[in-house]
């Protein structure tokens, strides 16, 4: 069947009431109406039920229409035919807290999914499937995959979950980001994307599917953009709608590199270029990122926290201004809503790099976006009968095409500053040895040659010892003050630590960018026999790349031994013994029942640090509601276990890498352009999420590789510690607009600096106040050469005592006009407690 008469047959099942949701080259329809939609992803296994009410709703409140998540195969089916849908994996429940909220869904089941997961989403097994060739036209892949996304669409089916049987899942995703991949491997790609359209559309949901970057995506399935900018962006055929499956709003950080975040003024200035250019979808990857719990980090080296500098930070509090801007920009889009929908904009050239685009509606509405693409300069526009002033890389939405109500480098939002208190005094802390591979019990084996690291644990540990003896004759030469062996040892990544004879010798490990590695080092052997033990430590599987499947961990040599009396002696051949994993992960050291098993040292015998050390603790939960984390700072290297649910890897040895100058939120974003913690752990602080805690005798167990100091670690509580407004005395409101156009205000009024603590916090005192000419950001605001000498009393008069507070932005509020004929702006800060 050609594509054109598949999509016929597609349009002709719609208007026979078989589906409900549709779609046109201008929009998604649902019930009939098209549709902006406003989107935001969360992933259910990256936060707790318990947190996924309060998501969903803080999502609502931001303006989405719509929650996309992916659906996490390796989580539902660890092994073959065995399904688990609970917990932070129940995807049912999760599916209907949206429905609950009037929120639509986004299920992209893939069941590729990438998402910086553990082996990109498949689970393990599937690469011991004889015969099977991952992501292109193998028979054995295709069969698995069919059955998972079938599996999914069934019970979605079953608890009537899709639009079409009156529920909330509007769209459907098949496959994640093939098109690169495809290009790759030529026409087994392509007949592979075929046959996955085909199986998708041929499973009946009665919703329409998706492709994201799939340029050949067939009908009736719509391929969609990802990136940081996709106004250029246009679908494969012209019946087709413009949609942005993923809007990047920061980018994801692993261990080594700073912390990357992305300015929510050049978001949204994105988000706007893409409206403004027809489109009618618009995705955050991330709306909350949430935590990479338990040992589900894919990469390698992507750290435990998922935060993405999303709108939601990781522990689900607001990212402010990022969520309030965005809120703002959401509604001035659903004002131009009517117009967006029903005609292509009139583009008109307003000066060297100034456009505008104008919508008008059949019923006579009009909204116009006005755009300065300069980086650097502001630019005064003439449109209609009026004059504009655009900042640079900027643009303005009039939802009238006369009254701007926002501006994407005008944030009228507040801006907070969050920190991280104590919230225990300390722990009392037990310890005990891990055993080092001198000591192997019954569990090893021995072998010639040495075993590649995911084929011999199957990714059930980090952990794969290696272990070989050495003679050393006592006539060696550095056994009489030459220089010690060097002892060589590659390997296909991720972490190596060396010992000989049970004492550490030294450690290496790779990065993200390059995780293969090199331990090349003089080592203290002894006359006689020696041990040398290798513990080789993965850190998360690879999850995107072509054939991933096939990538290795762990040391594949060769091992070499030089500066013998002999020269250089290889030990790639002889035989090795091999342990798979720790002895506390076999006596379940990290539950409460496992962690009585063993003999723990305590008070002053407590071990400190020492490599390949448990430590553990109990403690009464805190009071209060505010989100909790662990401060790992003193800690080198290891993972961490709350009442034996594990809060996953930390890694505070590996410090931050990168750039971290000043970042100008104008001109082209990249993930490498703006870059905080430079010098610092990657991560220091670990989610603890409160549902896991019992109101006394949780259990903390801690698992250190290297050599941390536990005494050092901390529960913290993460709040706001103030709130900024930064804000011009024209700055144009959507409030303002729709006072005057309701004809209750006669002429434009001031903007107003709305000001919130969190519930349970007061305003305690004014960090910063100027009206006139402030410099600086949130955090760091000094006076400029104009300032209101009365700036702080109206805020001591308004502020001082409230949750929250309202300000005008007007010159006879703060007692006159400091500076008349320049533009000024009020800059405040707040502290809250």
């Amino acid at each position: 069947m050609g594509s054109a008469l598949l999509f016929v047959v597609f349009v002709l099942l719609i208007s026979c009431g078989e589906a409900s949701v549709s779609y046109d080259r201008k929009a998604i329809s649902v019930n009939g109406k098209k549709r902006i939609l406003i989107s935001g992803s969360i992933h259910y296994p990256r936060s707790t039920p318990e947190m996924w009410p309060d998501l969903i709703q803080k999502a609502k409140e931001g303006g989405l229409d719509v929650i996309q998540t992916y659906v996490f195969w390796n989580g539902h089916e660890s092994e073959p035919g065995k399904y688990y849908f609970e917990g932070r994996y129940d995807l049912v429940k999760f599916v209907k807290l949206v429905h609950q909220a009037g929120l639509y869904v986004s299920l992209r089941i893939g069941p590729y999914v990438c998402a910086e997961w553990n082996f990109g989403g498949f689970p393990v097994w599937l690469k011991y499937v004889r015969g099977i060739d991952f992501r292109t036209n193998n028979g054995p892949f295709k069969a698995e995959m069919q059955k998972f996304t079938t599996k999914i669409v069934n019970m979605m089916k079953s608890e009537r979950l899709f639009e079409s049987q009156g529920g909330p899942i509007i769209l459907s995703q098949v496959e994640n980001e093939y098109g690169p991949m495809e290009n790759e491997i030529g026409a087994p790609g392509r007949a592979y994307t075929q046959w996955a359209a085909k199986m998708a559309v041929g499973l009946n949901t009665g919703v329409p599917w998706i492709m994201c970057k799939q340029d050949d995506a067939p009908d009736p399935v719509i391929n969609t953009c990802n990136g940081f900018y996709c106004d250029y962006f246009s679908p494969n055929k012209a019946y087709k709608p413009k949609m942005w499956t993923e809007a990047w709003t920061g980018w994801f950080s692993e261990f080594g590199g700073a912390t990357p975040y992305r300015p929510a003024e050049d978001l949204a200035f994105s988000v706007a270029k893409f409206i403004q250019k027809g489109g009618s979808f618009i995705n955050y990857y991330m709306y909350h990122g949430g935590t990479n719990f338990g040992r589900t980090a894919g990469g390698p080296f992507i750290t435990t926290s998922y935060d993405y500098d999303a709108p939601l930070d990781e522990y689900g509090l607001l990212r402010e201004p990022k969520w309030g801007h965005l809120k703002d920009l959401h509604r001035a889009i659903k004002l131009c809503e009517p117009a967006l929908v029903s005609a292509d904009p009139i583009v008109t050239s307003l000066g060297r790099s100034q456009e505008a685009h104008v919508y008008r509606s059949r019923s006579g509405g009009c909204a116009a976006f006005l755009a300065n693409y300069d980086q650097h300069l502001y630019a005064r526009i003439s449109f209609g009968n009026m004059h504009y002033n655009l900042p640079p890389w900027s643009i303005s939405i009039l939802p009238d095409c006369k009254n701007t109500v926002y501006n994407t480098a005008r944030i009228g939002a507040q801006s907070s500053q969050m920190k991280m208190t104590p919230a225990t005094k300390g722990f009392a802390w037990q310890s005990y040895n891990e055993e080092t591979a001198s000591s192997y019990g019954e569990n090893s084996f021995t072998v010639s040659g040495l075993r590649e690291q995911i084929n011999t644990t199957r990714d059930n540990t980090d952990y794969l010892w290696y272990s070989t003896d050495v003679r050393i004759d006592p006539r060696e030469g550095f056994l009489r003050g030459g220089k010690w062996p060097v002892l060589t040892v590659l390997s296909a990544g991720h972490a190596l630590h060396v010992f000989i004879n049970g004492q550490l010798s030294g450690t290496t490990y790779g990065s993200l960018s390059s995780p293969k590695i090199t331990f090349n080092r003089g080592v203290n052997l002894r006359a006689g026999i020696n041990k040398i033990s290798l513990l080789s430590i993965a850190v998360g599987l690879p999850n995107v790349g072509p054939h991933f499947e096939r990538w290795n961990a762990g040391i594949l040599g060769p091992v070499k031994l030089g500066g013998l009396n002999e020269g250089t002696r290889d030990l790639t051949w002889q035989k090795w013994t091999y342990k798979i994993g720790l002895k506390g992960e076999a006596l379940s050291l990290h539950s409460l029942s496992g962690s009585s098993s063993v003999e723990w040292l305590q008070g002053s015998l407590v071990a400190q640090r020492q490599p390949l050390t448990w430590y553990k603790t109990t403690f009464n939960a805190p009071g209060g509601n505010e989100p909790l984390a662990l401060d790992m700072d003193t800690m080198s290297k290891g993972q961490v276990w709350i009442n034996g649910q594990s809060i996953g890897r930390y890694w505070n040895q590996y410090k931050a890498s990168g750039n971290c100058g000043a970042c100008n939120y104008a001109g082209w974003f990249t993930e490498k352009k703006c870059l905080s913690n430079c010098g610092k752990a990657s991560q220091r602080w670990y989610h603890v999420p409160r549902s896991w805690l019992y109101p006394t005798g949780n259990l903390l167990v801690v698992f250190e590789e290297w050599g941390g100091n536990p005494a050092g670690i901390s529960l913290v509580k993460r709040e706001v510690s103030s709130v900024c407004a930064d804000i011009y005395e024209w700055q144009p409101t959507l409030m303002n607009w729709q006072m005057q156009a309701s004809g209750k205000a006669n002429k434009p009024l001031p903007p107003k600096a709305h000001l919130s603590c969190a519930a349970g916090q007061k305003i305690s005192s004014i960090k910063f106040a100027s009206f006139g000419t402030p410099q600086g950001t949130c955090g760091g605001y000094r006076e400029g050469s104009c300032h209101a000498f009365h700036s702080y009393d109206v805020f001591q008069r308004y502020c001082i005592g409230q949750q929250s507070c309202t300000v005008p932005v007007a010159a006879a509020i703060f007692g006159g006009d400091p500076c008349p004929k320049i533009m000024k702006k009020l800059s405040v800060e707040l502290v809250c407690s």
